[in-house]
């Protein structure tokens, strides 16, 4: 009997644990902002001349906003878009090349389907070489 309230005791805490971590994701999670707003892609190539685009939106996430300018290609993946091609340019993973983008500066935590933009943002995507 006192293994059965142990194991419920510690099933009850485990649930509350689970729905407390899935509550503080949502609370803490950047909120997409509505409406019409403007952003800035730069996309920095390995080798040739680096590029910038002004885009007006009414996208959400980051993902729409470069599928509307059509300037990027990706597979999917459990976690979204993988991007593997940016303004033309495709990543050659035999040499270890990868796309990776920085929001303001900052680099993302965030895969293009789940990144907010915000009026003004500006995005930053460069080729990198190297895992």
């Amino acid at each position: 009997m006192k293994m059965e309230k142990k194991t419920g005791v510690i099933v009850i805490v485990l649930a509350l644990l689970a729905a407390l971590a899935l509550g503080a994701n949502v609370f803490l999670a950047p909120k997409a902002q509505q409406g019409a707003k403007t952003i800035t892609v730069n996309v920095e190539h390995l080798e040739g001349e680096d590029r910038t685009f002004t885009h007006s939106t009414d996208q959400e996430y980051l993902r729409g906003a470069l599928e509307e300018m059509g300037i990027v290609e990706g597979e999917e993946s459990t976690y979204g878009m993988w991007v593997t091609a940016v303004d033309f340019e495709t990543a050659d993973e035999s040499k270890q090349q990868w796309w990776g983008y920085t929001v303001n500066g900052e680099f993302s935590s965030y895969g293009v389907d789940s990144q907010v933009i915000a009026d003004g943002d500006e995005f930053t995507f460069t080729l990198n070489v190297g895992y």
